[in-house]
C-alpha cells in the first residue's frame, strides 16, 4: 500500500449559495467518506484554507488507479466535488502518536 495525495475542487454541481455541508447530497458523501475512513483508505481529509474551497485527502491504496477507484463511488465525484490533482505521497516524517505518549 502506498498514500497518494488527492485534491478536490468545486464541481459543476457546487451551489456558490449553500455552505459544504449544505450542498444536495451532503449526508450520502459524508456517509461514503466515513465508510473510507473507517476501513483504512481514507487516513486524512478535508477543506483546505476557506471551508467551501478545496479539499485534501490522503488515500492509502496501492496505485493511482487503486485511489481512484476508491473514490468512484462517492456519489459527490464528478457532480458537487471535482477531482483537480493525484500524486503518489512518500512520507519521510511523522510524529509519534501523541495520545499514547499523554497516556504514558
Amino acid at each position: 500500500m502506498a498514500y497518494h495525495l488527492i485534491r478536490l475542487g468545486r464541481g459543476p454541481a457546487w451551489d456558490a449559495n449553500r455552505a459544504r455541508r449544505e450542498q444536495a447530497g451532503w449526508a450520502d458523501h459524508a456517509a461514503y467518506m466515513d465508510r473510507l475512513t473507517e476501513h483504512g483508505i481514507v487516513v486524512l481529509g478535508g477543506p483546505v484554507g476557506d471551508a467551501d474551497t478545496d479539499v485534501v485527502l490522503v488515500v492509502n491504496a496501492f496505485d493511482q488507479s487503486a485511489a481512484l477507484a476508491m473514490l468512484a463511488g462517492d456519489p459527490w465525484l464528478g457532480t458537487v466535488l471535482a477531482l483537480k490533482d493525484v500524486e503518489p505521497w512518500t512520507i519521510w516524517l511523522r510524529a509519534r502518536d501523541s495520545e499514547g505518549a499523554l497516556a504514558s
